[in-house]
């Protein structure tokens, strides 16, 4: 184990950065929370709606198929994206 001294001032800044740090990861994080991405799509609804599975859904985007965007470990599909590839498919949901 590491012991590391600071002088105060040092410790102060470094406390200061890290709050501003966090006020602006809240701030964006209130912007993800808008209502346009409130009605995007999961992956899970996604493969309810087109009747596929997991691993399918997976090959669209592989093969750009589909457009998603991806936080974390989480894909979320837009609903337009999803009815152009049910409209391509022949069948007819309406999401």
């Amino acid at each position: 184990m590491d012991i590391v001294v600071l002088e105060k001032s040092a410790f102060e800044q470094l406390l200061s950065e890290v709050r501003q740090l966090t006020q602006r990861v809240e701030m964006l994080s209130c912007k993800c929370q808008d209502k346009r991405f409130q009605k995007w799509l999961t992956g899970e609804d996604v493969c309810e709606i087109l009747e596929i599975s997991q691993r399918s859904l997976q090959t669209m985007r592989s093969k750009h198929k589909i457009c998603y965007a991806q936080l974390g470990r989480k894909f979320y599909y837009r609903p337009e994206e999803v009815e152009l590839v049910v409209k391509q498919s022949g069948k007819y949901h309406h999401i």
